[in-house]
């Protein structure tokens, strides 16, 4: 007797995405543990960190109001501390976390935590907006809030990033195109793949100009 799975096209994408939530969770978990035991380099873990971090956020949000993380976790019996610490509550590899740490030590202990935490932030708002232009978010009213949000986080980062710092350059030019169009209009083809080139650039900007850390 076949037995199924699913009963139409919504309980079959459901399940899909349960899959795929469940593959980035073990995924992570099996890439931090290599990442503390040496055997991968800072440079390789900190992309694919990044990489998962983008899909887990991605995915999460689409399933929200329909599973929560905690209970997923829970039904699935899924044993991944590690993963569920750096999805969760870190956000940004734990290369970023170094480098954040190090570039507040010279202000002091009492520092770090915050600027960690506003690198953190950037990163987080970078990964958001080079996410919504690859998804084809490309209306004014899409575009506008994430660009905007990433300006201020390079704002908060103070002195570390100076005022013609390219990001800070960049975002801020397209913040005023996009002032000058209706909320409804939509970026063309051509702009949509200028503004994910200018955005990836200054996100390589971003993470070369934080300190090394060692790493």
């Amino acid at each position: 007797m076949e037995v199924k799975l699913w009963n139409d096209k919504r309980e079959r994408e459901l399940l899909e995405s349960y899959a795929d939530l469940y593959a980035i969770i073990r995924a992570t978990e099996k890439l931090e543990r290599a990442y503390v035991r040496d055997l991968v380099s800072a440079a390789d873990y900190e992309t694919e960190c990044l990489k998962l971090i983008s899909q887990f956020n991605s995915l999460s949000s689409s399933l929200a109001g329909v599973v929560t993380i905690p209970r997923f976790v829970q039904a699935y019996r899924l044993d991944c501390p590690a993963a569920l610490n750096r999805l969760l509550q870190s956000g940004v590899p734990a290369t970023v976390e170094l480098r954040a740490a190090a570039s507040a030590s010279s202000s002091g202990p009492a520092s770090t935590a915050a600027s960690a935490t506003a690198i953190a932030q950037c990163v987080q708002s970078f990964i958001t907006a080079m996410d919504a232009v690859k998804l084809n978010m490309l209306a004014n009213d899409q575009v506008r809030p994430l660009l905007q949000e990433l300006s201020t986080s390079m704002a908060r980062l103070g002195p570390m990033l100076p005022p013609d710092f390219e990001g800070k350059v960049k975002v801020n030019e397209w913040l005023a195109k996009l002032h000058k169009m209706g909320a409804a209009d939509e970026l063309t083809e051509q702009q949509a793949r200028q503004l994910n080139f200018d955005l990836d650039s200054a996100y390589a900007a971003f993470m070369a100009a934080l300190p090394s850390a060692g790493i």
